[in-house]
Parts: C-alpha cells; sequence; structure tokens
C-alpha cells in the first residue's frame, strides 16, 4: 500500500506543521480521525451486509484451498499423469541399456538393396 518508513513520516509531520500551522493542525487531525472512523464503519457494515447476503454456506468455504499461491504446476502435471496409473518402475542405465540392444535384437533391420552392377546409382535431382 503506502511504503513509508519512519523518517519519511516524520519528515511529513514536520512539513504539515510548517504548512498547516499550529492552529489549524488539531482541526485537521480531528477531521482525519473522523474519516477514517466513517470509512471503518462503511467497511464493517459492508462486511455484515454480505454475510446476511450469502447466508451460512459461505462460512463453510476453505478459502485456503483458492489461493492461487499454493499451485505448484509441476506438481499438478504428475498428479494428473500418475492419477490412475501406478509409477512406473524406475530403471538403471545398464538395464535401460540391455533393454534397448534387446529390442534392436528383436526387430530386423531394414533390407537395404544394393545396385546390381549394370545399374546406375539412384540419384534424385529434386532433392538437391
Amino acid at each position: 500500500m503506502l511504503d513509508i518508513n519512519g523518517a519519511e513520516f516524520v519528515v511529513i509531520v514536520v512539513l504539515a506543521v510548517m504548512l498547516i500551522g499550529p492552529q489549524k493542525l488539531p482541526e485537521y487531525a480531528a477531521q482525519l480521525a473522523k474519516l477514517v472512523k466513517r470509512g471503518k464503519a462503511m467497511l464493517r457494515d459492508a462486511k455484515e451486509r454480505m454475510d446476511e447476503e450469502l447466508g451460512d454456506e459461505i462460512k463453510d468455504v476453505d478459502w485456503s484451498k483458492l489461493d492461487p499461491r499454493q499451485y505448484d504446476p509441476r506438481r499438478i502435471v504428475r498428479e494428473a499423469l500418475l492419477d490412475d496409473d501406478e509409477p512406473a518402475p524406475r530403471r538403471t542405465a545398464s538395464r535401460a541399456a540391455g533393454a534397448t540392444a534387446a529390442a534392436s535384437a528383436a526387430t530386423p533391420a531394414p533390407a537395404t538393396t544394393a545396385p546390381e552392377s549394370g545399374d546406375p546409382a539412384p540419384y534424385d535431382d529434386e532433392a538437391t
């Protein structure tokens, strides 16, 4: 809101005393106090009216669940991905290397046809 430290507040008070003068300063201070009291009363009345309008069901709401500061996108994604499934077991590096080697041995390599001795090498002039 107002970011005023103690030294700045003292400077403002000294300037107010010098500009307003000691005769009118108590009158303005009283007006400021009345303004603050009216503001507090208005806020209290507004809160009471909101409570009346919304009823008792609004008192049961857990407002901490609606705080946007608690949301961590990584946690939300992790929970969404692992919601129905159980977590996959972690594989070690040697186990993962063995699994990829076994998978590559199981799938046959694509057959490449070498051009016969009399055929020209394949060339695509539109490829470049």
